[in-house]
């Protein structure tokens, strides 16, 4: 049996999140809630496959799922060289915040929509320095295919880490920014997840019930490249100055 012919089971914990209400999720949720006409609307696919794309894979436990994740270009003009979800604005001919995550994901990495389940839409978060409201979108790669950079003026690599390996003690830590800024990071599969991202990271492992204890006593800084740009840091000032 092919990967392309494949339907893995969908682990048990990506069901619990998909039932998780909005009163239980992470605080982010209720932190940075959407204005009634946010200047930018957006979404993002979390999206978790089988490792390997075998039949019972999933079945192995955390060691057999991994998340896609993506290097932003080192040519753009924000957020440059980070990793993120794929993703992007919301267009009118979109089917909502899924149809936006699906379609981004085709266009930036090549995904095959029809291969993805959605599991559950969480609600938008507003970075208000860019005025954007993102809203995540979990998926289960059902029938996994190949991926990889479509456009690379926008992407630089796309990766598949062990969800196992991102959950680990040793490859956790409490990244602060230039900003000032300091929240849950990542390590693993040759990637470093920081900002928004591992925000979203750390939010969907507390709900599913995945979180394993970490020590969020170390500190590490941004890699140089990764961190924001000096735009990012005056708006995120800016806005911290204004109370917003």
């Amino acid at each position: 049996m092919t990967a392309a012919d494949s339907h893995p089971t969908r682990p048990a914990w990506l069901d619990t999140l998909g039932r998780t209400p909005p009163a239980a999720l992470p605080d982010y949720f209720r932190a940075y809630p959407t204005p009634p006409s946010p200047r930018r609307r957006s979404a993002v696919l979390i999206l978790f496959g089988p490792i390997g794309g075998l039949p019972d894979a999933a079945n192995a436990g955390l060691d057999g799922v991994d998340v896609v994740l993506t290097e932003r270009s080192a040519r753009l003009r924000s957020h440059a060289g980070q990793v993120s979800f794929p993703g992007g604005g919301i267009d009118d001919g979109d089917d909502g915040p899924v149809g936006a995550a699906l379609r981004e994901s085709e266009e930036e990495i090549g995904l095959v929509r029809s291969s993805v389940d959605i599991v559950t839409r969480l609600p938008s978060l507003y970075l208000s320095p860019s005025g954007n409201a993102v809203a995540p979108v979990v998926g289960w790669w059902r029938t996994p295919g190949p991926i990889g950079v479509v456009d690379p003026r926008e992407v630089a690599t796309v990766a598949r880490v062990p969800v196992a390996d991102l959950l680990d003690a040793d490859n956790r830590f409490t990244v602060v920014s230039p900003a000032g800024y300091s929240a849950p990071g990542f390590e693993a599969g040759g990637v470093f997840v920081w900002g928004f991202t591992a925000m979203l990271l750390n939010a969907v492992f507390d709900a599913a019930g995945l979180t394993r204890p970490w020590d969020d006593t170390r500190r590490r800084g941004i890699p140089r490249g990764m961190g924001p740009s000096a735009r990012d840091v005056a708006r995120y000032l800016a806005h911290r100055a204004a109370g917003r």
